[in-house]
């Protein structure tokens, strides 16, 4: 193992993009000795305060069941009784990436040392995620306040009482008090919505490529992309964007002439409308990247001060009202893209066939791209709607307040799915259209993108089924999006 497939574990400095190396095995996590160090002494301290007085979840009940002392005597079965009671998750298994992403981030956390969880349970997650060990976790539990049954699944695995999915480690003990140290967390609801971020982000990357194709393929006007144009409104995501498409559409030179005096919007208006989608990605992560560094476990022990803090930390509504932001910046920008394709059709514009098409007169070509798109956009639309305008009250009206964001994370999985459609038939249009007027285009790697999409998808000139090559074509934006 090299030292750059090793992601250092210390509690501090994890980026979103070390969760998707690890949970997608292109790096391994490596506990950094000063956190075993650190973690050690949380954990002495947890005993140490609840051998004085009462320390939630350690020496009492949960919940509403806060005030009631357990029995010193019964206190070594406690934490194990807390997690078989919790361990309720039900539905579909979460995905392998998604399993290896919640205990890297888990890991992290207790790494930060404010948990009081004992060392052993940092060195059994960090040896499950070395050799492939992954606990079976499902997906339905959580409303956004800690991700309660998910945790106490990993922990009960980790301890031997429920069986390994994939592999498997030596069962660890599970000390008094560390039941609800390591379930306290919300990291199966971070490490999907770090999964999430990555996948949006990428597409909204090959958006600007997929979009720069079809400005080449409807001639479009680039002053619309001038650096001055946008310096005389910096919306930081806009400037982003515009240049962008300078740096696809020229070399060094001047921006294309267009055909027309003014574009469509979805070619005029796309850098205002994608940057926003930018911004709110970026947010999205910087709010990730605060929380999967964080000791936000209740209590916090906090060894600096020698005390446990009582706290609601376990609120995640920074991260359901990012997502939501999101989903609705990325509801913006796909409507651009099935406008786009609308654009690529029509012979007004596009200066070609009636929907592309190049056989006998009558023929359909690519009309039923706008058709899937658009039911993709839908998709999206119903995706986007927010997820925070609600809440609950549950624990005999204790916890009255949930975030839910596992469920905006889970809405903008769907949403990235439907706009991975939206965009992969506008690609479909672009590269049709592209091929049929012979268009030179740019050298730069738009260049590139076009040699890597005509390798990627067939040409075929008759009236043909499309379903093949709009999931190549849903294939291909990865790509595209690292050009």
């Amino acid at each position: 193992m090299t030292d750059s497939s090793r992601i250092l574990i210390s509690g501090a400095g994890l980026r979103c993009a070390d969760v998707v190396r690890v949970a997608r095995r292109s790096a391994w996590p490596k506990l950094a000795p000063d956190a075993l160090t650190r973690a050690e002494q949380s954990y002495e301290l947890a005993v140490e305060l609840g051998a004085k007085g009462a320390v939630y979840g350690r020496t009492t009940g949960v919940g509403a069941n806060r005030h009631i002392v357990v029995d010193p005597d019964g206190a070594d079965l406690h934490g194990l009784r807390l997690l078989r009671s919790h361990a309720g998750g039900t539905g579909a298994p979460l995905p392998d990436d998604a399993v290896r992403a919640v205990m890297a981030v888990r890991l992290n956390q207790l790494a930060a040392a404010g948990s009081g969880v004992h060392p052993r349970l940092l060195r059994a997650l960090e040896q499950a995620l070395r050799v492939g060990a992954l606990p079976l976790v499902h997906t339905r539990g959580a409303i956004g306040t800690g991700d309660l049954t998910a945790l106490a699944e990993i922990a009960l695995t980790l301890a031997g009482e429920l069986p390994w999915e994939a592999g498997g480690i030596d069962p660890v003990a599970i000390s008094p008090g560390d039941a609800l140290a390591f379930i306290s967390s919300n990291a199966a609801t971070l490490a999907e919505a770090v999964l999430a971020w990555h996948d949006l982000s990428r597409l909204l990357a090959a958006s600007h490529v997929v979009t720069a194709l079809t400005f080449c393929a409807l001639g479009g006007s680039a002053e619309a992309y001038d650096e001055r144009v946008h310096a005389s409104r910096p919306h930081p995501g806009a400037v982003r964007c515009a240049a962008e498409l300078r740096r696809l559409l020229t070399s060094g030179g001047d921006l294309p002439p267009g055909r027309r005096l003014q574009d469509p919007f979805g070619l005029r208006a796309f850098p205002q409308v994608q940057g926003p989608a930018l911004e709110a990605a970026a947010h999205v992560e910087q709010v990730l990247e605060v929380d999967i560094n964080a000791a936000a476990e209740n209590p916090l022990i906090d060894t600096e001060t020698q005390q446990a803090f009582h706290h609601g930390q376990f609120s995640t509504a920074p991260v359901a009202l990012a997502f939501d932001y999101l989903r609705a910046a990325l509801h913006h920008t796909a409507e651009l893209s099935a406008a786009r394709l609308s654009d690529l059709v029509e012979p007004d514009l596009s200066g070609l066939p009636p929907f592309l098409a190049e056989g006998p007169a009558g023929s359909s070509g690519v009309m039923i791209l706008e058709y899937v798109a658009h039911d993709a956009l839908g998709t999206l639309r119903h995706a986007a709607s927010p997820v925070t305008l609600g809440t609950a009250v549950i624990s005999r009206g204790l916890e009255d307040h949930a975030s839910f964001s596992t469920h905006a994370v889970r809405s903008t999985v769907a949403a990235t799915a439907a706009y991975r459609t939206v965009l992969a038939c506008e690609l479909l249009g672009a590269v049709r259209a592209l091929r049929m007027s012979d268009t030179e285009l740019p050298d730069t790697p738009l260049r590139d993108a076009f040699a890597l999409a005509s390798a990627g998808l067939p040409h075929v000139t008759e009236d043909h089924p499309l379903s093949t090559e709009i999931q190549q074509a849903e294939r291909l934006l990865d790509r595209l999006a690292v050009l």
